[in-house]
């Protein structure tokens, strides 16, 4: 999904440094180093989930208010990565990446310290404010890095930190935090965060053809009604992802009663599916226009329901997880590509825009499974709430969106 919400990006880079004739040296540990990055960045978030009975005994909270640390950090995210964006739209990316790994370093250093919740959610928000702009920095580099004509493949390179994340970084520490501990996965995330800073101090390209730009022309997205509109549909629809990922610990203990080693495994299945969709998702959105959102969204309501009335049973439950990763995961490119082309001349500016609406489905997942648990509706309850949202997500897109044509192409040469 992050590959086509920075691919105009990548493109656009390009066209900076066709002329250029340094050659950059070790490109592949320059690719390397951002992956790691986003791998340690990826974990971080996605562990959290893992781990929300955990620290929600110790810090003496029902698991409603834990969610609230999830939220934090996907708004984190939501506030974060656009601010971030414009605020350091002239620093040069190396320099911007450096930082940024810094800030992400400290919001898990307290994130393991945080005495009590409150303070939780705070650290947590310093920590997902780093996210979207990391991965706009990252795209910039990666295109640079790799040259004219190859920079949606580099920035690929550089996001398969996000899906190892899922398939193992999550499980793996997920498993850490619950034989050492809630607070050692987010030591453990910054030993991860750690590496990819030396990395990058090692292996980023030194130069000035990285540094900043003007973003006049990124201001263009936010005058665009089907932007907007677009980025509702997202965040309603893919919420149903977050309201069963960040209950999933519940889901494996509470609901079918199994011992909590499954969760590790539960979350793996989870993010296989999620990296199978993408796959998939990427070559439909090529070549359909909605057929990825309208089949994605469907049969992710189908799924929900499954698990609302069956998903007690581990051997109904396992394969409907995997199912939710898949068919949401199919729907996100198909989104991406329609924003971009609602708004081509901003490819900046969008791509932290289509974090936001991601991370903006994450808070409005756990908020909306939060409020199910509260009313005391049941664990599998979550999923009703990722329903409702991702019904009203499809009834905006048909009614609205769908019926918008694209925005013109602007001049490159402007």
């Amino acid at each position: 999904m992050h590959d086509r919400a920075y691919h105009d990006q990548c493109v656009d880079e390009e066209r900076r440094h066709t002329t250029a004739t340094t050659p950059i040296r070790n490109p592949r540990l320059a690719l390397f180093a951002l992956a790691l990055g986003t791998f340690a960045i990826g974990t971080g978030e996605f562990g959290s989930n893992g781990i929300i009975q955990l620290f929600a005994a110790d810090l003496d909270v029902s698991i409603p208010v834990a969610t609230h640390a999830i939220t934090a950090y996907a708004v984190g995210v939501m506030l974060g990565s656009p601010a971030i964006v414009l605020l350091a739209a002239r620093i040069n990316r190396r320099t911007l990446l450096l930082g940024l790994i810094v800030l992400f370093l400290l919001g898990n250093v307290l994130s393991a310290l945080a005495p009590d919740i409150a303070l939780l959610v705070v650290f947590r928000f310093v920590a997902g404010s780093v996210q979207g702009a990391f991965f706009g920095a990252g795209a910039v580099v990666a295109a640079y890095v790799y040259g004219p004509g190859k920079g949606g493949r580099a920035f690929a390179t550089v996001m398969s930190g996000l899906t190892v994340a899922a398939v193992v970084g999550s499980p793996l520490s997920t498993f850490i935090g619950q034989h050492a501990g809630w607070r050692s996965l987010y030591w453990t995330v910054v030993g991860i965060g750690l590496l990819a800073g030396a990395s990058l101090v090692a292996w980023l390209p030194r130069t000035e053809a990285l540094r900043g730009r003007s973003i006049a022309n990124e201001l263009d997205a936010l005058r665009r009604r089907g932007v907007w509109l677009m980025v509702a549909v997202a965040a309603l629809g893919i919420s149903s992802i977050f309201a069963v990922y960040t209950f999933i610990g519940p889901f494996v203990t509470d609901a079918a009663q199994r011992d909590a080693s499954f969760v590790p495994i539960a979350l793996a299945v989870f993010g296989v599916g999620m990296a199978v969709g993408n796959h998939i998702g990427g070559r439909v959105a090529d070549r359909h226009d909605h057929s990825g959102l309208l089949w994605g969204y469907g049969g992710t309501l189908a799924l929900l329901t499954l698990i609302g009335v069956a998903g007690a049973n581990l051997a109904v439950l396992l394969p409907c997880l995997f199912g939710v990763g898949a068919t949401m995961m199919a729907a996100i490119p198909t989104i991406q590509v329609r924003l971009t082309r609602l708004a081509p001349g901003a490819p900046t500016l969008k791509g932290a825009l289509n974090l936001a609406a991601l991370n903006l489905a994450n808070a409005l997942g756990a908020i909306g499974g939060a409020v199910t648990l509260d009313a005391g509706w049941g664990t599998l309850s979550t999923v009703w709430a990722g329903f409702v949202m991702t019904a009203a997500g499809l009834l905006l897109y048909v009614t609205t969106v769908a019926r918008m044509q694209p925005a013109p192409v602007p001049n490159p040469a402007t």
